[in-house]
Parts: C-alpha cells; structure tokens; sequence
C-alpha cells in the first residue's frame, strides 16, 4: 500500500523468474496463475472422486466431499501467498539491492498490492463453494449414516441434525468463525468503507491473525477419513465371512460357488479372482483422518510475515525527534524530523504513529525529503483530511497557526512522541533508472516527486536520468506555493549549469478563481510555466515521443484515477517515432 497523499524446478528458478510468476498480472502471467489454480483444483476433485482410499467416504458424501476438498487445495494455495506481498521490508529490499538488477523485474514489485487483491478475491470464491460443499457434507453424513463403517461417519447416528455437526465440532465451529472474520475484512476493504472510515478497514484487517488461528484449528478436527489397508480389503471387494457385498454384484453362473467352503483357504477364490476380477476382502477395511497439509501451506509465509513484522517493531521502538512543523495553504502541513541512522531512497514512503492521536493506529505518508550524506533530516507532506490527521494537527500546531494561508508558519515547542516505520518502496523510485521520465502529479499527489526533485537538487550526476519532464495539476493557485522554492532553486540551478533541458516544468491551474493572486515576483521564474486549464495530454505525449525517439520514457502518476487512466491510455498507444513509454502508477489505499 502505497500512499501519497494523507490517509490515503528441474533448473532452480532465479529470483527475477519467481517474481514474475508471482507478482506480474499481464498477460501471460495471468495464464500461469489461473493454471496453476485450475490444476490443484482438478488434481484434488479427481483424487477425491476416484481415489480408492476414498472410495467408502465418497459413497457416503457424494459430489460434496470433491468439491470441499478441491476447494481447500486452492484456498490453502491462495492464504498462504496473499501474505506475502504485506512483506514491506523484503519487497523495499528486493527493489534496492542488486538481486533484482532488471528494472522489467523490478516494476512486477509494483503489482504486488494487485497480486493482494487477486489472492483475496479468490479466497472469497472458493470459500464460499467450500462452504456449500460442506453444508452438503453435513447433511449426507446425517443422511448416509453407515452402521458397517461406524469410524467413517462424522454423524453419531442416522438422521442427526446436520446443524450438530456445524456447531459441536471443532471443524464446524471454527469454519462458521472464520466465514464471519473474512465476511467482516472482505465487506470492511471495499472501497466506500475504506474512504469513508479508514478505522473500520485497519481494525478489521487485522483480523487476519484470527483467522489464521482458526484455519490451523479447522484442519485439525480429523472428519474426514482415507481407508488405510487398501492391500488387504480393496474397495469393493467380497467380504466372505460377513453379509456385506459392498455394492459389488457378482455374475450368476460365479455367485453359487460363493456358498461353498473352498478347502485349502483362498485358493479357489484367487483362481477366480484371476480369471473374473472379483476381489476378496481379507479384513475389514480400517480408516485413518487426514494429516492436515494447510500448515505445510502457511507455516512458511506466515513465519516470514511475523519475522518481519517483528523486525518492524524493534526498528520503530524509537520515537524520531521533530525539527519543525509548517503549516502550508489549503491544508498542508509539513513535517521535518531526525532519525539516527535512518537512511531512504527518494520515491519511499514511512508510516507514522502518535499514540497520543491513537494507540493503534497509524497512516503512511511518502517522503517529500530524504536523508543524504551529508544532512539527516527528513520530512513529510501532510493534507488535513479525516479525523486522525486533524487530530494529529491540533497536537502539533496551535490553533492561532492553523490558519496561516501564503506564508508558512514554523513553530518551535514541545512535540508528542511520534514514531515511524519504514521506509518502503514505491514504483516512484524507478523515476531515475530512466534517462527520461514523465512525472504527473495531481495536487497533494506531488509529494513522491517533491523527494526525487530535492535528490536533483543535491546532485543529479549519479543517476542515469537526464530528462525530466515535471506536470503538476492543481485546483487553486495557493497550492504552488507547498514546493514553489523548491521549483524555483532547481529551474534556476540547471540554468546555471548550462542545462536549461533537463527539467522541463509545467504547473497548470484547472480553476481560474483568484488569478490575481498569481505568483509574484519572489517566483518569477515559474510564472512562465504556469498554463490555465488542463494539460492536452495527447499532444504532450506526441511532443515528448519527438524529442526522444527510439528512448524508453518512464510515465509516473500520483493523482486521480481520471489523470491515470488517460496517462496510461496514451503509454500504451503506438507513435511514430519509436518512442515506448513504460506507465508507473502509485497504488491509493
């Protein structure tokens, strides 16, 4: 989850090829996943439904006992991988370090929170056919009561209230406890819930460890059972000494030997056997539960989500020290702070806690400053919408600041302890493995690009970009002004040394109210890059594909999803110059 405005095998596989089984979602990708799901579904039904160790068990439950099986296979597949896209660190990790050198690789850590989606949005499906299928168990164990294998039945007699069966056994119980958990995180992260009531969608989400709870106790009820001595009593075979024919119907010119005794023990029957294919039981058949393989499924991923989430919390135990507050127009207010030996890359995000706002809960912000070598201060971009960060701005600024329209207001005073986790990667931070990239920003959502332009500040030499086409949309004229210095420093730096064309800035005010006010002399460089309206994206894409044919230029948006559909419309669409752009777009919780 990204956020940029507020609350918002014969051969080993290599790194890079799993990621692309496991995070990508184009085309191809989704064909190995949608496979990879219908064949353990498949697998599993045809193992249940004509598997001999099955046999007896499938007399009694029918079409159910393949369905609720086959559908745990895919479930247990699912529940274990929709974890681990929630590694932050590791994925943060993968994409700064040398394992993943291909930026191709790279931008599949982008789909992981699409991978997340897909792996819920599955486990919702075949819970529900799993569900079905074991309420159609619970009944044919009810109704199919058999008295000759009195271990196979779950029921203790013919015709028991299957609803016993639901709510007096451990995998009755735990199953209806689990259905209620995910029926509250699946309803909880649509995304009205989540817009309207972040809370809601935190609190329930963490249920998740609930339900895995439950999970490992749901498998451990042993309800269901395989005949183990398949040697000596083959399903369907003849029981000599007993009344039972097994649903086996012998030919009639064989049934009257049946009535004689053979001397010599089974001889004669294994004669016949060979000759008709009758099979003789030796014994009666012994049934055994199955072991449970769901912890097989998420012992590992599980283990590597709470290892991380451990590590997480000794790395934020400390609480950062505060340098200043500045209350910004329209509602924005910056955050600068220190950490000792906190270290980020431009593009990053942190998430921040003040438990003196709320104990639990906490919000990610992208960095609109990065620790360097040579200063350690870092900051964040706050937009003042929701009850957290109003809660949050009242213990930071008093209320005579709050108001502060054109110039910001820096107090100096006592700060609540406030605490961070992070940094974690976003797409952002491939904006400058680029040698040309488009940056987009709608409003708040400039805060991503507010880090990478304060890299270029410092030194842009180390990095392989060398164009830089930034795009900011804004609503109302007050909000230049949150990174209007900034703008200003880098335009006249790049000027200075003789490279009027590695920035190419344009600012654009969608609603004309109180033009008047336009940026003053202080910002003269930036009044000719200001255009009234909106951006005429096709053309802009047609002029930026001229003056970088044959190039790969990396598109970056944060903003509304109107801006991102028409940006990635157009990086999709084929130009004459040769020219291929590659959309990156930041993920809105």
């Amino acid at each position: 989850m990204y956020v940029c405005v507020c609350l918002r095998a014969a051969q080993v596989p290599t790194l890079s090829t799993v990621l692309h089984i496991l995070l990508s979602f184009q085309a191809g990708q989704q064909l190995i996943w949608v496979s990879l799901n219908v064949l353990l579904f498949w697998k599993t039904f045809l193992l249940y439904n004509q598997g001999p160790e099955y046999h007896y068990l499938h007399q009694m439950l029918g079409l159910g006992l393949c369905l609720s099986r086959a559908s745990a296979s895919v479930l247990n597949l699912n529940c274990s991988l929709i974890l681990l896209p929630m590694c932050r660190t590791l994925l943060a990790y993968l994409r700064g370090s040398q394992k993943v050198p291909s930026r191709r690789t790279r931008r599949l850590l982008d789909k992981s929170r699409t991978f997340h989606i897909t792996c819920g949005v599955t486990i919702c499906i075949f819970s529900g056919v799993h569900v079905a299928a074991h309420l159609v168990n619970a009944l044919n164990f009810s109704v199919n009561y058999r008295e000759d294998f009195v271990e196979l039945n779950a029921a203790r007699y013919r015709e028991e209230d299957p609803r016993k069966l639901l709510f007096t056994t451990v995998p009755g119980l735990t199953g209806v406890c689990m259905v209620l958990v995910l029926f509250l995180m699946i309803t909880a992260s649509t995304y009205a819930i989540r817009v309207s009531n972040y809370d809601i969608f935190w609190y329930t989400h963490n249920l998740f460890f609930v339900f895995y709870m439950l999970l490992m106790l749901h498998v451990s009820g042993g309800l269901l059972k395989y005949q183990t001595n398949l040697d000596t009593h083959p399903p369907g075979c003849i029981n000599l000494n007993g009344t039972h024919f097994q649903n086996t119907h012998l030919p009639e010119h064989l049934s009257d030997h049946f009535h004689e005794s053979f001397p010599g023990g089974f001889s004669k029957p294994d004669e016949l056997t060979q000759n008709t294919f009758v099979k003789i039981c030796m014994e009666e058949p012994r049934f055994q539960a199955n072991f449970p393989q769901t912890w097989l499924w998420i012992s590992g991923p599980l283990c590597l989500y709470c290892a991380e989430r451990l590590y997480r919390c000794i790395r934020s135990n400390k609480p950062v020290t505060i340098i200043s507050v500045t209350s910004h127009p329209s509602d924005v207010m910056e955050i600068r702070m220190v950490k000792e030996n906190f270290k980020a890359r431009p593009g990053q995000y942190i998430i921040l806690h003040c438990p003196s706002v709320s104990a639990l809960e906490n919000h990610p912000f992208t960095l609109t400053m990065c620790p360097t070598e040579t200063k350690a201060t870092f900051g964040v971009h706050l937009k003042i919408v929701g009850d957290w960060t109003e809660r949050f701005r009242d213990l930071l600024l008093p209320p005579s600041s709050q108001d502060s329209e054109i110039l910001p207001f820096i107090q100096s005073r006592n700060y609540p302890k406030l605490y961070i986790d992070g940094p974690f990667g976003s797409p952002f931070e491939e904006s400058l493995n680029y040698e040309v990239s488009l940056c987009v920003a709608g409003g708040i959502g400039v805060t991503p690009f507010a880090s990478i332009l304060n890299t270029l500040l410092d030194d842009w030499k180390p990095y392989k970009l060398r164009r830089l086409y930034f795009i900011w949309v804004c609503r109302d004229i007050q909000s230049f002004h949150w990174f209007a210095d900034l703008l200003c420093v880098l335009y006249n730096k790049f000027w200075q040394e003789n490279r009027p064309d590695y920035v190419n800035i344009q600012l654009y005010l969608s609603q004309t109210d109180g033009i008047q006010k336009i940026i003053g002399e202080k910002y003269q460089a930036l009044n000719s890059r200001l255009f009234i309206g909106r951006p005429r994206w096709k053309l802009l894409f047609d002029e930026i594909a001229k003056c970088n044919r044959g190039k790969t230029v990396g598109v970056f948006c944060c903003g509304p999803n109107s801006i991102s559909k028409i940006l990635h419309k157009l990086s999709n669409r084929n130009n004459s110059y040769g020219t291929r752009f590659e959309y990156n777009k930041e993920s809105f919780s």
